[in-house]
């Protein structure tokens, strides 16, 4: 088994993926599933589903391939989805408040604890059943409520601060929404996501077809 610091964040991705198509298979009874079937089902490929099991050991069985629900635990295991993770959200405004009630969170067992507000407006209100709470008390609400997960949905200019804010709290995880690159001297894991570039790719993707006249939107060329 390779060592967790030598597994690409690439990889670990794409094992999430195969345990939710696992969970797929297993809500349809599915009792073993081969490297190919799987590949096949879900669009994937065979050759690096197999190299990306075997960073972690033997899970298949020559001739009839994995069991489903053993493999199942077993990447729930290496995931760390087998204990439930607390998170805590800075910034109450709308993304902060729709990840709130996201199921995918709960779904894969990280439980949104509290969100985080210098907004004296919201400070003390609920979203749901979760309190938002003085960002000044963050280090101690975030040993009260146990969070190892920090996910940031300020704005631009005040996300560098969150994050300092965070690793001086001792929380190791964060999700990151700011559209901006975050830096931290510490060994926080950082994972941005950030909306407008996605989209601003995809319309990359879309300025490179060719319209139904045959004009492609970039070069103004009509195909011959």
């Amino acid at each position: 088994m390779i060592k967790a610091e030598k597994i690409s964040e690439l990889t670990t991705t794409r094992l999430s993926v195969y345990l939710r198509c696992l969970n797929d298979l297993a809500a349809a009874g599915e009792a073993s599933v081969s490297s190919e079937k799987l590949a096949k089902k879900f669009h994937l490929n065979s050759a690096q589903i197999r190299k990306d099991l075997a960073n972690f050991g033997e899970f298949g069985t020559r001739g009839v391939g994995y069991h489903v629900e053993t493999l199942r635990d077993h990447l729930t295991k290496i995931l760390g989805l087998d204990r439930e993770h607390q998170v805590g959200i800075i910034g109450a405004g709308r993304l902060g408040t729709a990840l709130t009630d996201y199921y995918g969170f709960r779904k894969a067992n990280f439980t949104v604890a509290a969100l985080f507000d210098a907004d004296p407006k919201k400070i003390g209100k609920k979203v749901g059943d979760v309190a938002i709470l003085d960002i000044k008390n963050f280090a101690a609400a975030a040993r009260s409520y146990k969070i190892d997960v920090a996910v940031i949905a300020v704005p631009a200019e005040t996300a560098q601060a969150a994050l300092e804010m965070v690793a001086k709290a001792g929380i190791k995880a964060v999700l990151n929404f700011a559209p901006v690159p975050l830096k931290t001297d510490s060994d926080v894991k950082i994972k941005s996501i950030d909306l407008t570039t996605s989209l601003e790719s995809l319309s990359y993707f879309l300025a490179s077809q060719p319209s139904a006249n045959g004009v492609n939107p970039k070069s103004g060329n009509r195909r011959k």
